[in-house]
């Protein structure tokens, strides 16, 4: 099943703009072909393609509301990495395998200071129909580690920090909740300022293990974890 984006009513499908010059000029596709979009809140609608102009339409045969595509809310809050290369990595991998909202992080060692966060928006939609979701990925605007920690329930937050000579849980044995969240430092890690501010905040640190990760692998690392906790 090819996946688009679009908005939903009761009888109508309008595609998105970037999917509709996809439709036309890259797929070829043709009027009366089979089609189905999302809306990307659990809305999925089949039909059959028509054109009013140059706007892609659906004549809606089937409108289906999909169970949620994972059944616990992962959220990651990470440190955008100076190469957005690698940020856009994560942010990738982490929608393909399930993380529900992403946070991005300023702290002290931050590097990157601004982020495209339509353009992420974006990158997000694209994984979500390539790997068949029908909820996409909250994105949420950078924000400060003081700001954030003002947010969450310290009771289903952790942090991965490297910090080996600090008490930390090994992430393997910890049970995934129906709600969890999880920060990911810079390059460079959590500052001591900073792990002091989580640990006066009761979040609790884990490991990921001896190896020290980059901050993108950490945040796929967690993904993972939360992917195979959930099944």
């Amino acid at each position: 099943m090819k996946l688009f984006y679009g908005n939903i009513t009761e009888n109508t499908v309008q595609i998105n703009e970037e999917d509709q010059q996809h439709i036309a000029k890259v797929l070829r596709m043709r009027e009366g072909e089979e089609i189905s979009v999302t809306n990307g809140e659990g809305a999925l609608a089949h039909g059959k393609l028509y054109f009013e102009g140059k706007k892609a339409l659906i004549e809606v045969t089937e409108l289906q509301i999909e169970t949620p595509d994972f059944p616990h809310h992962l959220h990651i809050a990470i440190a955008p990495t100076k190469n957005i290369d690698r940020t856009e990595f994560f942010i990738e991998k982490a929608t393909e395998m399930g993380v529900t909202e992403i946070s991005f992080l300023l702290t002290e060692k931050t590097e990157r200071k601004n982020l495209n966060i339509d353009k992420i928006r974006k990158q997000v939609i694209a994984a979500s129909k390539q790997s068949l979701r029908f909820y996409f990925p909250k994105v949420n605007d950078l924000i400060k580690i003081s700001d954030f920690l003002q947010k969450v329930n310290a009771e289903k937050t952790y942090v991965a920090h490297c910090h080996s000579e600090l008490e930390r849980q090994d992430i393997t044995r910890l049970q995934i909740q129906k709600d969890i969240c999880f920060l990911i430092g810079p390059e460079g890690d959590f500052s001591l300022k900073e792990i002091q501010m989580l640990k006066e905040k009761q979040i609790k640190a884990v490991s990921l293990g001896p190896q020290r990760l980059r901050t993108e692998t950490a945040g796929v690392f967690v993904a993972a974890w939360g992917y195979e906790k959930m099944f």
